[in-house]
């Protein structure tokens, strides 16, 4: 593309961020300060386990940094009992648990273990050299050192996630409100389940490679290097390594390249050279992306013997032609707007980010609305056992932007700022506390974690058994874990056989 079209391309892309951007860059940096500050008193409240689909995950690490290799018999006769039910039997690995490799059918995707990997690899030679002077630390990566260092790093990865998504949003609107949103998604969405109390699952991980991909993409766009090629190809091929429903989010940079072609070529003069330089940066950029899913391609082929055999019901079989549409935001079967009714709001302010700039904007409603689509036609689209529907934490960067957007724009409505960011706040916080009840009676199971719940009961518990339960399990999840756990575990198992029953 030549300058004058580039630079055409700039202005009509982007003229409220940089102004945005320039305006809340020259204030000091609070609000980063508070939200770091958060991240450290919340690291409490991670929880060093390895369950359910954890389980998958975590294996891969474990058993390469550990055993030197893909064997998972160890994983799955350590898993716990609900995750082990049905594939081990008095102390044994089921037949129908191996591929035809003679590998154990371990579907869950190798991303998360790339990202735990230097934290663990750190932790493992400490424990080793520990061992050398006299310690006895079990170096069988369940011991603790390990389960900590693997729920810190997973609970700092959703942060960093969180802090680019907030970067994000405030190079668009006022910084108060990219705070606020970034507050309000951290804190009542379905992310602190999967950042806290699941770490070993993929979620948060996911919420941070797609984080790490936008910002980079918007970072670098317009003005994109050889190198910054390269690197977005390696970020794009992690966050498709760690949740491979995340390649939707190529849709921000494909749409990013319709664009440009359409304009060098309305440049007739220079429209050869210029469709040929974009087409080199092209090509690079999904050379590299390849490249980089060489961990999903190599383990698949290792395990069920395919390169691109995922091991997840065959896509084919999805309900394409009958998406669960409804189902998937308001059942009570984790429909992921009546659990988490913050992002409500977060989704109609994508409809409004637009006016900030117009090719983002659409990227990101588009890889929404497509996401949707993809997750309505999956066969488990509830997520099975979740805490709303999981599967759109991937896209927690989206929302942050979403509510920033409709935060900003609902300033507007008063003169008086002061009101605005009061209601705001108190809005943001009723929400907040919403989802805390409810990630209670969820991790508690008082609803069950399967299946449909009674709303109506639920609504109750809000108002009269959360209030009162509350404190006592809090103190117990912060001084008597290991026992709320395993009292977890019991009511889990319980209401699987129920359901089996």
């Amino acid at each position: 593309m030549n300058s004058v079209a580039r630079s055409d391309h700039i202005a009509a892309a982007i003229p409220a961020r940089v102004a945005t951007q320039t305006r809340n860059q020259t204030r000091p940096q609070y609000a980063i300060f508070c939200l770091i500050a958060l991240c450290i008193l919340s690291l409490p409240l991670v929880n060093p386990w390895v369950r359910g689909d954890g389980v998958g995950y975590y294996a891969y690490v474990r058993s390469l940094l550990i055993d030197h290799d893909f064997r998972f018999e160890k994983d799955w006769l350590a898993a716990n009992p609900s995750f082990a039910q049905g594939r081990v039997v008095s102390g044994h690995v089921q037949p129908d648990q191996y591929s035809s490799t003679g590998y154990i059918k371990n579907h869950f995707s190798v991303g998360p273990a790339i990202l735990w990997a230097p934290f663990l690899a750190a932790v493992h030679g400490a424990v080793l050299v520990v061992n050398f002077f006299g310690a006895r630390v079990l170096p069988d990566g369940y011991s603790r050192p390990y389960l900590i260092t693997m729920a810190v790093s997973t609970a700092l990865y959703g942060f960093v996630g969180l802090l680019l998504a907030f970067d994000i949003a405030r190079s668009y609107v006022e910084e108060r409100w990219a705070f606020l949103a970034t507050l309000g998604i951290w804190f009542a969405s379905s992310l602190p389940v999967y950042m806290y109390f699941n770490p070993s699952w993929s979620h948060a991980h996911s919420a941070f490679a797609v984080a790490l991909f936008l910002w980079y993409w918007n970072r670098t766009r317009n003005r994109r290097t050889f190198l910054q090629w390269v690197s977005l190809g390696l970020v794009a091929g992690l966050m498709m390594n760690v949740y491979y429903p995340n390649a939707i989010l190529l849709l921000v940079p494909a749409l990013e390249a319709v664009v440009d072609y359409l304009r060098v070529i309305k440049n007739a003069s220079h429209a050869s050279g210029s469709v040929l330089n974009l087409l080199r940066k092209h090509t690079l950029f999904v050379v590299i992306m390849a490249l980089a899913l060489m961990p999903t391609f190599v383990t698949r082929r290792i395990i069920f013997g395919a390169s691109l055999e995922s091991g997840y019901p065959p896509i084919r079989t999805w309900s394409w032609t009958s998406p669960k549409l409804i189902s998937v935001l308001f059942s009570t079967d984790h429909g992921m707007l009546l659990w988490t009714p913050i992002l409500i709001p977060a989704i109609v302010g994508l409809l409004f980010f637009q006016r900030r700039d117009h090719l983002f904007g659409a990227g990101l409603l588009i890889s929404t609305l497509v996401f949707y689509y993809f997750i309505a036609s999956y066969p488990d689209w509830d997520g099975i056992s979740s805490f709303g529907n999981r599967f759109f934490v991937s896209i927690t960067p989206i929302f942050v932007v979403g509510l920033s957007a409709i935060l900003e724009l609902s300033s507007h409505w008063s003169k008086r700022l002061g009101r605005n960011i009061a209601a705001a706040g108190c809005a943001v916080g009723l929400l907040v506390l919403w989802n805390c009840g409810l990630m209670f009676q969820w991790s508690s199971h008082m609803v069950p974690a399967r299946g449909p719940i009674s709303f109506s009961a639920m609504v109750r518990n809000q108002f009269s058994t959360v209030p009162q339960g509350i404190h006592g399990y809090m103190q117990a999840y912060l001084f008597k874990r290991k026992m709320l756990m395993q009292e977890i575990e019991k009511r889990d198992l319980d209401q699987l056989r129920r359901g089996r029953d």
